[in-house]
């Protein structure tokens, strides 16, 4: 029988050790994939406690310890998911700003053949929407800084979707009628082309300053009223954000009433 195994051209051997071989294979297959499901779930596990633990106690008080009691395991399988604290804050900061870019995406693909003050508007009220139902996740990724972490450079990708967003509305603008310019003082001027340079070398300088200052306007909209300091001093804050958010799109240079993308 072995002989007969060897000769077998391109040795495929006979029928019954080839189906023993594929019975094999799918074996070593589903249980590969039954592990990659458990080891999903369980990453899911981890973080899903690991929001509840942000809600209730902060960024600064995230305990790997204390997620791994609560979802009955020892520590160390939990470090087997995440070797570190920061490992896990990482994660839990690049999936908030993967929603909140993904939020953004999609208001501006429901509106993307309206003009770009709209589109401005839209995508910024997006953006205010997702922070009011994730106050959370919003205060680890534009709240205060947490004690010891530094952000790697894995979490500029996801950090940069609603920029880009951003970006891509007033580049079909200029491309379109263009943009309403306002003057860079002298001492400026350098470094508002060193930031259409890194952020969007196919716009002038002073949209990339403009837009700079309007994506930090942004948050500090948002920041405010999610932690509190427009409290007894804005009460309608819908039209108040939609209303301030369009002043900032004027400020980038939306004012021309062009509508739909750039051809």
């Amino acid at each position: 029988m072995s002989n007969t195994a060897r000769s077998t051209p391109h040795g495929a051997g006979t029928g019954a050790d080839a189906g023993t071989d594929a019975d094999a294979d799918t074996d070593v297959g589903a249980t590969r994939g039954a592990r990659a499901r458990a080891r999903i779930e369980v990453t899911a596990a981890i973080k899903d406690e690991a929001r509840r633990q942000l809600a209730a106690e902060g960024a600064a008080k995230l305990s790997l310890r204390a997620v791994a009691r609560e979802l009955g395991m020892v520590s160390s399988a939990l470090y087997r998911y995440f070797p570190s604290r920061d490992d896990l804050l990482t994660a839990l900061i690049i999936d908030a700003y993967n929603s909140l870019g993904e939020s953004a995406e999609t208001a501006a693909a429901a509106v993307a053949e309206a003009g770009p003050a709209q589109r401005w508007t839209v995508v910024c009220e997006a953006v205010r929407e997702w922070a009011l139902a994730h106050p959370h996740e919003y205060a680890l990724i534009y709240g205060s800084p947490v004690p010891g972490y530094s952000a790697p450079q894995t979490t500029v990708p996801a950090a940069a979707r609603v920029g880009i967003v951003l970006i891509d509305i007033v580049r079909d603008a200029h491309q379109g009628l263009g943009l309403a310019k306002t003057p860079l003082p002298a001492e400026l001027r350098v470094e508002a082309r060193r930031m259409a340079a890194d952020l969007a070398p196919d716009l002038p300088p002073e949209a990339a300053a403009a837009l700079v200052a309007a994506w930090a306007q942004l948050f500090g909209l948002i920041g405010f009223e999610l932690f509190g300091q427009f409290h007894r001093v804005v009460e309608d804050r819908a039209p108040f954000f939609r209303h301030a958010v369009t002043q900032l799109a004027h400020g980038v240079g939306l004012v021309y009433p062009q509508r739909g993308r750039a051809e």
